[in-house]
């Protein structure tokens, strides 16, 4: 058997993406998570593609813009080749607006949208009475409305990324010898290897917890009310999330702090009143130190690559990171952000 060109440890949504560019653009690839794929924070049940405000402008807000806007033809291709849908849909997002001064602010990042995110999607303030029955209700009658924001299933992503790549026959498997360039996608577990390996705290994790609930409301804005992102999902049910918990004995447990966010979504949207919890959810998301996402070489180990740090918006970075790491990893062409570079996470 050929030895491959690149090999990716770690099967969540950083690695199966890398994996599946690499793979298109011809390269021989495997895939090694022992754990399988989606296993850690990559299968939770948000999948909020949200964007970052749009004002204080800077390299990492311009680079999840063009993922967001790249992710539609990029999940398409998925799955056009595997059969699988992820769930993706740019539906929008719904924010209810809660006092005067938001409103102010509100309004002027109507305006700053149409600079930054020119005619590609936009931010409008809107009064609630114009939105039809799917709108959170708001203390001043107004809500936001972007039609940037998206959304898809984490789980059936990452299965669509499995099937399209054993359509191109690489399949993920629990362990493999290092060959070609490796890439070390391992999230969570993957910081505290470095945190060790350069014997100093480039991250950690933040645990989370969201809940799914048996609820379709057909193709609608997602929601972001209360410091909760409520989902609608494509398959008739809608999730909820979720806990930022810096401190945590067990990452996979799920406890009153979740009912304590089920609470709140339905007090925020009272027609969720009634609709029967599914699944409860928890797993630990890895966050660098800087926040962003951690791109590129591993300095000091030949030939080993690093992607990791997607937190809480590894969904939304994927498309662009996959493209920056398979540019770096197959054409030596690095285009990565100066904030998203190893050593400036170092």
């Amino acid at each position: 058997m050929a030895m491959a060109d690149v090999t990716v440890r770690g099967a969540g949504i950083f690695g199966l993406s890398i994996a599946w560019l690499c793979a298109r653009r011809g390269a021989r690839v495997q895939v090694a998570d022992p754990f399988g794929p989606g296993a850690g924070s990559s299968g939770g049940l948000v999948g909020a593609l949200a964007p970052h405000v749009p004002e204080n402008w800077n390299p990492k807000k311009q680079f999840q813009l063009e993922s967001l806007l790249m992710a539609e033809g990029f999940w398409m291709e998925v799955e056009a080749t595997g059969g699988v849908s992820p769930g993706y849909g740019r539906t929008g997002r719904l924010q209810p607006i809660s006092d005067e001064h938001s409103l102010e602010l509100a309004r002027s990042r109507e305006v700053s949208a149409r600079e930054l995110w020119k005619n590609e999607a936009k931010w409008n303030v809107c009064e609630v009475g114009t939105l039809g029955p799917w709108v959170p209700p708001s203390a001043t009658g107004y809500v936001i409305h972007d039609t940037l924001s998206a959304r898809l299933h984490p789980r059936q992503a990452c299965a669509a990324l499995v099937s399209a790549l054993a359509v191109m026959g690489v399949e993920v498997q629990p362990e493999a010898a290092d060959q070609g360039k490796v890439v070390h996608a391992k999230g969570y577990a993957g910081l505290l290897e470095l945190n060790e390996a350069f014997g100093k705290s480039v991250g950690g994790g933040v645990k989370g917890q969201a809940a799914l609930l048996r609820f379709h409301e057909g193709e609608v804005p997602q929601l972001f009310a209360d410091g909760l992102h409520i989902i609608p999902h494509a398959d008739g049910t809608l999730a909820i999330g979720s806990t930022s918990e810096r401190v945590f004995d067990d990452g996979s447990t799920t406890d009153g702090l979740l009912d304590d966010v089920i609470e709140r979504a339905r007090a925020a949207v009272p027609v969720l009143h009634g609709a029967e919890v599914i699944e409860r959810w928890a797993g630990v998301r890895p966050r660098t130190k800087s926040r962003a996402p951690m791109l590129g070489i591993w300095p000091g180990r030949d030939g080993h690559y690093i992607a990791n740090g997607g937190f809480k918006i590894g969904f939304g970075m994927a498309p662009k990171a996959a493209h920056v790491m398979a540019d770096l990893l197959l054409e030596e062409r690095d285009s990565i952000p100066q904030s998203f570079r190893v050593e400036d996470n170092l």
